[in-house]
């Protein structure tokens, strides 16, 4: 019996848009896709240390991004936690929480659910918690978050998306859903300078050139010395949508996370930790991308 095949894989990004100026290359990215389904945006918070409505602001960064590229009202936006979940029992119910919810319903073992976190893990924790069948539901969730697993476990600092809701962290890889993580030492690694950001897609769209213009007033906003480059540390998950094997993945039992980031025995069930990225492959397909929207 032939099985037809889906032609689109079926998405949801997780964004805190407006945290960095990396999310935005991801989210242009993702939505100049032809191969993805996007079933919808959800809008994250970044905790409050830079703002007391971090949600609302990536809201509308998300958008903005929509109407540069012309399609405001054309995708679903739905706004997601305010904050973290007060504990690993008590769900923060959203919008963007019940999305993903109804459309895990929809998802089979032909044409899985593929939910892409740039952020914190606040939204998918919550679905987990208000839906606990979602995680026998054929549901990927994809997380940029963590340290890295190789020669970084006494590292002080906690990672910046675990330490805006480490509980949620905790809810899902305790959960048993699927888990693909790419941590600090690999998402740190997609580098990109303002050099060749203005020589492969500067002017060939006013969308083109608002993505270069946010990353570099990010960086002279927040970074205390000279700097003329950026990681675009949140687009691995595209490119892992797009063509898994552009990473190398290790199975390895989920951990717990602890205050300060570290891993801790967890639940042991597996996840794929991604330890390797072909940057070529996920910034020429981008750039392709963004210069062929300019075109048109």
């Amino acid at each position: 019996m032939n099985v037809s095949r889906p032609t689109q894989r079926r998405v949801i990004i997780n964004s805190d848009a407006k945290n960095e100026a990396d999310d935005q290359f991801a989210i242009v990215h993702g939505l100049l896709s032809p191969t993805f389904d996007i079933r919808g945006l959800i809008a994250a918070h970044f905790g409050t240390r830079r703002s007391d409505r971090s949600m609302l602001e990536s809201r509308a960064e998300l958008d903005l991004l929509l109407g540069f590229l012309g399609l405001t009202g054309k995708v679903v936006v739905a706004n997601g936690a305010a904050a973290g979940i007060p504990d690993e029992q008590t769900p923060a119910d959203s919008p963007g929480a019940r999305l993903i919810i109804e459309e895990s319903k929809l998802a089979s073992a032909n044409d899985p659910l593929y939910v892409a976190f740039l952020g914190p893990l606040t939204d998918m924790a919550a679905a987990i918690l208000l839906d606990p069948e979602i995680v026998h539901r054929d549901v990927v969730v994809i997380w940029i978050g963590g340290r890295g697993y190789r020669g970084f476990d006494h590292e002080p600092k906690v990672e910046f998306n675990l330490s805006n809701d480490i509980a949620a962290a905790n809810v899902v890889f305790d959960s048993g859903i699927t888990i693909w993580q790419v941590p600090s030492d690999v998402f740190t690694k997609v580098s990109v300078s303002y050099a060749e950001l203005d020589d492969r897609i500067g002017g060939t769209s006013p969308l083109a050139d608002y993505l270069i213009q946010q990353l570099r007033e990010w960086n002279a906003r927040w970074h205390g010395t000279p700097i003329e480059s950026r990681s675009l540390g949140d687009s691995p998950v595209i490119a892992l949508m797009l063509y898994p094997p552009s990473g190398s993945f290790r199975v390895r039992p989920a951990p717990r996370f602890g205050l300060d980031g570290a891993y801790l025995p967890g639940s042991n069930h597996p996840i794929r930790v991604c330890e390797d990225l072909d940057t070529r492959f996920l910034l020429e397909d981008m750039f392709a991308k963004l210069r062929a929207f300019g075109r048109r």
